[in-house]
C-alpha cells in the first residue's frame, strides 16, 4: 500500500509535494522503491525535484521498463541528458548535469534572444544564455542585465563575456567545490575536453552533494554505508554495519595477540595491566587528531601534492611532544602506584610508561596521516574505515611497546 494515504484521490502536484521530502531522507535503492508504486508522470515531476545526482542514482535502481516510462513522459531534453549523465562514474560533475535550454548562435540580435527567451522561461529556470557555435563549442556568455540594456538589433556576439568559466563533466565533486570557492555563480557550463557545451550544473546542487559527502565522512570512518540514513530499515542497517564490526574484531583478535606474547612479562608485572588502556587511549586520541586534520586537508584541497612526507613528519614531530608531556603524568602515575605496591622496578616501570607513550604517540601521529593517504593512493575513500585501521595500528604499538620495553628493560 502506498505510504500516502488520503480520503480523497491527490493530484499529481498534490504526489509530488508530499512525495519530494520523503524521498529526501531515504537512500537512492529505498527511495527508488518507494516511487515504484507510482504513475511513471509522477516519478518524473518528482526526480526532476531532486538534485540530478541523486535523481540519477534513483533512476538506476527503478526497474528497466518504468525507466522507460518516465522518459517518454518528461522533457526530451530532460531525458537525454539522464541518459548521457548515466555514463559518468558517482561523485563527478557530469553526473549532475542538467540540460542547457538557453542556447544561441552568435550571429542571433537581442530582440530575437529575449522573443525566444520568453517561451523558454515557461519550461526551464534561465539565469545565463550560451552562445555556441555550429559544432556545439561554448563561445560566450550573456547575461540578462546584458540583454535588458543593449540594443534590439546588436547581435549576441557584440556583447556576450568571452572568458568563460567551465567545468568538466568527468572532475571529481570534490575539485570542483575547490575551483568554484571563491566563484558562488548559480549555474556552471560543462564542457568536454572540445569546449563542447554538455550541460549545465548548479551550483547548489554541487553545495548539496558536497555537503552530504561531508556528513558522511564521519560514518565511513567508523564503517557507517554513505548510503545509511535515519530511515534505514534495521535489517539494511545491520547488514551494513556488521561486516565491519566482523573486521573491527578481527584486528582486535590481533592485539590481543600482541599481549598474548608478552604473557609472562604480565604475570610477572601485573600493574602493567592498569596502564595498557592508557597507552591505548591515548596514542588512539593521538591518531585520531592526525586523522581528522589530515582528511580536513585532504577535503579542502590544502594538501598539494608533494607536501605528503612534510605532513607525515609534521604529525611524527607533534606526537612525539605530546607523547614526552602527556608520557610525564602517566609515568609519575605509574611511579606512584608502583611504589604504592612496593615494587624496587618502580622507577624503571615509570620511565618504561613514559618512552612507551612516547613512541605509541610518534607512530599513531604517523599512522593517522598515512592510512587515509594510502586509501587514496590505491583509489579507495579516504574515510573508509579509517578509524577501525588506526585503531588496530595504535593499539597494537601501544601494547606492544609497553610490554615489550617491560620485557627488556624491568
Amino acid at each position: 500500500m502506498s505510504e500516502i494515504e488520503t480520503t480523497a484521490p491527490m493530484t499529481p502536484d498534490e504526489q509530488r509535494a508530499t512525495l519530494v521530502p520523503m524521498v529526501k531522507s531515504r537512500p537512492p535503492a529505498e527511495a527508488a522503491t518507494l516511487l515504484e508504486e507510482y504513475p511513471a508522470d509522477v516519478i518524473g515531476s518528482v526526480l526532476l525535484s531532486l538534485n540530478p545526482a541523486f535523481s540519477q542514482d534513483i533512476l538506476a535502481a527503478l526497474p528497466g521498463g518504468l525507466v522507460d516510462g518516465i522518459m517518454k513522459v518528461v522533457q526530451p531534453e530532460r531525458a537525454r541528458q539522464w541518459t548521457h549523465n548515466a555514463v559518468y562514474p558517482e561523485d563527478t560533475i557530469g553526473r549532475m548535469m542538467e540540460p542547457a535550454f538557453s542556447v544561441f548562435p552568435p550571429a542571433m540580435t537581442v530582440a530575437q534572444t529575449v522573443t525566444e527567451l520568453r517561451t523558454l522561461v515557461q519550461k526551464a529556470f534561465i539565469t545565463y544564455g550560451y552562445v555556441v557555435d555550429p559544432q556545439g563549442k561554448l563561445l560566450g556568455i550573456i547575461t540578462m542585465r546584458d540583454l535588458l540594456f543593449a540594443a534590439d538589433e546588436t547581435r549576441l556576439a557584440d556583447i556576450m563575456l568571452r572568458d568563460v568559466f567551465s567545468l568538466r563533466p568527468e572532475q571529481p565533486l570534490e575539485d570542483a567545490m575547490r575551483q568554484v570557492l571563491d566563484r558562488h555563480y548559480p549555474f556552471y557550463p560543462v564542457c568536454d575536453g572540445a569546449g563542447i557545451l554538455l550541460g549545465l550544473v548548479r551550483g547548489q546542487a554541487m553545495f548539496e552533494e558536497h555537503s552530504f559527502d561531508i556528513t558522511a565522512q564521519a560514518g565511513t570512518m567508523v564503517g557507517v554505508e554513505k548510503e545509511e540514513r535515519l530511515t534505514t530499515h534495521w535489517l539494511q542497517s545491520f547488514k551494513f554495519r556488521h561486516p565491519w564490526l566482523q573486521l573491527n574484531l578481527l584486528t582486535a583478535f590481533v592485539a590481543g595477540a600482541v599481549v598474548g606474547m608478552f604473557e609472562g612479562t604480565v604475570e610477572r608485572l601485573v600493574v602493567l595491566a592498569a596502564f595498557l588502556p592508557v597507552l591505548a587511549g591515548q596514542s588512539g586520541n593521538t591518531g585520531c587528531q592526525a586523522l581528522a586534520v589530515t582528511l580536513r586537508g585532504m577535503t579542502l584541497g590544502e594538501l598539494k601534492p608533494g607536501q605528503e612526507r612534510e605532513l607525515v613528519f609534521k604529525e611524527a614531530l607533534l606526537g612525539a611532544m605530546n607523547g614526552a608531556f602527556t608520557g610525564l603524568i602517566a609515568g609519575g602515575g605509574m611511579y606512584a602506584y608502583a611504589s604504592k605496591q612496593n615494587l624496587p622496578e618502580a622507577l624503571w616501570l615509570a620511565f618504561v610508561v613514559w618512552l612507551a607513550l612516547v613512541g605509541a604517540c610518534v607512530v599513531s601521529g604517523i599512522c593517522g596521516a598515512l592510512i587515509p593517504l594510502t586509501l587514496k593512493r590505491i583509489g579507495a575513500d579516504p574515510a573508509t574505515a579509517s578509524s577501525i585501521f588506526l585503531t588496530t595500528a595504535t593499539d597494537v604499538v601501544s601494547m606492544g611497546l609497553l610490554l615489550g620495553l617491560a620485557t627488556i628493560l624491568v
